[in-house]
């Protein structure tokens, strides 16, 4: 998916689409994915790891495969939407197959931390091959290349030994989805992850447009960014060797309180040196937090719930994703971006208390 989030819209823009159209490209790599995480989630839950990833395999190599076969916009939509939603149904179900193999709260902490560093590389890799591709072969051999990545996963997982199926409680009425944002517990961690993406896309969204105004140059501003990417990487290298030492819910308001002082630092840097500072210290803050997240997730949630918990959190952040950057852009614009910036940073100032009571509670 990251490949074709690069390949699909250089493609559009070498067509002479515009940044509206290629804007609306990129939207819907996330739409899919709060249309299908809820049921992605129950599926997961009925059916267990193979099944789904056999789909999601398909679908984002049958998306991938389209683009090189029709290599026009309307087909590049649909692969955006393709590509999309199949990662986010495989993210699902490694993630709950994941969560439920693990042994304790350590060993939980752990795995989603090894877990962690795939999306982050998959971001580093993706458009680095989609790009010397493009400028060695052309888009086509581009896509080729991508609709082969999802085969080689199947590969690697197909051996996979599926775990026992969680037997629902006897006299227990299904539930349904809104259900799990009946306890307290699910809406504070909801809460508190919706804050830490708006974070991760108000950065993403609004530092170029702070490098623009401070006068750094387009390389400069890429290369700060591209230092946010490597310590969230780098901390989630890191992490697996202290979990034991960690608690989930210090971790995790530690992060919303140092995000939300770097928050109100940022604007106030004028030079390039100064705002990769800042962007390093971000990015150890926010890849810290999603191994904590997933953890609290899984041991918050009935486990015959797991699959349909983790949709639920997919659906908001890829909502998120899809409508926060407009209204940054709208608040830019009229207000200007320092005070995005500080308005972010004093709600995830505030969230920080509810990060603090996300205490699972203790085992009987």
């Amino acid at each position: 998916m990251a490949g074709m989030r690069l390949a699909s819209p250089l493609l559009a823009l070498r067509e002479g689409y515009s940044a509206l159209a290629v804007g609306t490209l990129l939207a819907l790599f996330a739409l899919t994915q709060v249309f299908l995480a809820m049921p992605a989630g129950r599926y997961t839950d009925r059916h267990g790891f193979k099944r789904p990833m056999r789909l999601a395999v398909g679908m984002a190599s049958a998306g991938a495969a389209l683009a090189f076969v029709f290599p026009v916009f309307p087909v590049l939509c649909l692969s955006a939407l393709m590509t999309g939603g199949a990662t986010g149904v495989a993210s699902i179900c490694v993630q709950r197959h994941v969560g439920r193999s693990a042994q304790d709260t350590t060993q939980l902490k752990s795995m989603f931390s090894w877990l962690s560093i795939g999306p982050a590389l998959a971001n580093f890799v993706g458009p680095l091959v989609a790009g010397i591709l493009i400028d060695q072969g052309g888009f086509r051999l581009s896509f080729a290349c991508l609709a082969c990545f999802p085969l080689m996963t199947w590969l690697w997982v197909r051996h996979t030994l599926e775990l026992p199926p969680v037997v629902a409680q006897p006299g227990g009425k299904k539930g349904r989805a809104w259900d799990l944002m009946r306890e307290p517990m699910m809406r504070r961690l909801m809460l508190v992850n919706w804050l830490l993406s708006s974070c991760w896309d108000v950065h993403t969204f609004v530092v170029p447009v702070l490098g623009h105004e401070r006068g750094v140059s387009a390389s400069a501003i890429g290369a700060i960014l591209g230092g946010f990417a490597l310590a969230a990487t780098a901390v989630r290298v890191v992490l697996p060797f202290l979990v034991a030492h960690l608690r989930e819910w210090v971790v995790v308001t530690g992060a919303m309180l140092s995000t939300a002082l770097l928050f109100a630092i940022y604007p106030l840097t004028h030079s390039a040196w100064a705002m990769a500072v800042c962007s390093a210290l971000l990015g150890v803050s926010l890849g810290s937090v999603q191994p904590m997240i997933m953890s609290t997730l899984h041991q918050i949630t009935p486990e015959s719930r797991h699959g349909e918990a983790l949709g639920f959190r997919l659906m908001a952040i890829n909502a998120s994703s899809v409508f926060m950057p407009m209204l940054f852009g709208t608040a830019g614009a009229t207000l200007g971006v320092s005070l995005v910036f500080w308005t972010v940073g004093t709600a995830v100032g505030l969230g920080a208390r509810s990060a603090w009571f996300l205490r699972p509670p203790p085992k009987a």
